[in-house]
């Protein structure tokens, strides 16, 4: 057996994956009618965001609101875990993942769409990024050294070269504490 084979069935292994099934309170909003505009942006763009139960993936997740989404777009937030039969893990994913997309449409308008995918997590972001064929790919650092993320590899780094189908958007840690970029202050 030579390594294309093994790099071949590599590829093919299974991509095991669960539907999150959000909220009803989010409202089922009609695709807003942009006349002037592009038809991408009266179709909306796909955002896949990685996140996961850390601040990091929460900074990027505002960040991509703030920064990237606009009327239309559909983010696609998912979760990489070591098994998606575990129930205590999805129900902690479905409640994290059920507030996000309520603040994503607060904040930006935009409809969500949550999965759970099972795998190695560099490997499963890219998969979904090639099955969703988003405009970008957006993820936070676990802010390791350069030395530290050389030795031991990150998935940011993992994503950064192996996926295809999107740019990787990596942002980068927040410097002054674990602030939200987002405010949602109620008046």
């Amino acid at each position: 057996m030579n390594s294309l084979e093994t790099l071949n069935e590599e590829e093919e292994e299974e991509h095991k994956w669960r539907e999150v099934i959000l909220p009803s309170l989010i409202p089922i909003v009609p695709e807003p009618e942009l006349e002037k505009e592009s038809g991408e942006r009266r179709r909306g763009r796909d955002i896949l965001i990685a996140i996961d139960h850390g601040p990091k993936s929460k900074h990027a997740f505002d960040w991509a609101l703030v920064h990237l989404c606009r009327l239309a777009d559909t983010i696609h937030l998912v979760h990489v875990v070591s098994s998606v039969k575990n129930e205590a893990v999805y129900e902690a994913t479905q409640g994290l993942m059920e507030a996000l997309a309520v603040e994503a449409l607060q904040a930006a308008m935009v409809k969500t769409v949550a999965r759970i995918v099972e795998g190695d997590v560099g490997k499963a972001i890219c998969k979904e990024a090639e099955r969703v064929k988003p405009a970008a790919v957006v993820m936070g650092t676990r802010g390791r050294s350069i030395i530290k993320s050389v030795l031991k590899g990150s998935v940011s780094e993992y994503c950064f070269h192996h996926c295809k189908s999107a740019p990787v958007i990596i942002v980068p840690d927040i410097e002054a504490g674990e602030a939200s970029v987002i405010s949602l202050e109620k008046r």
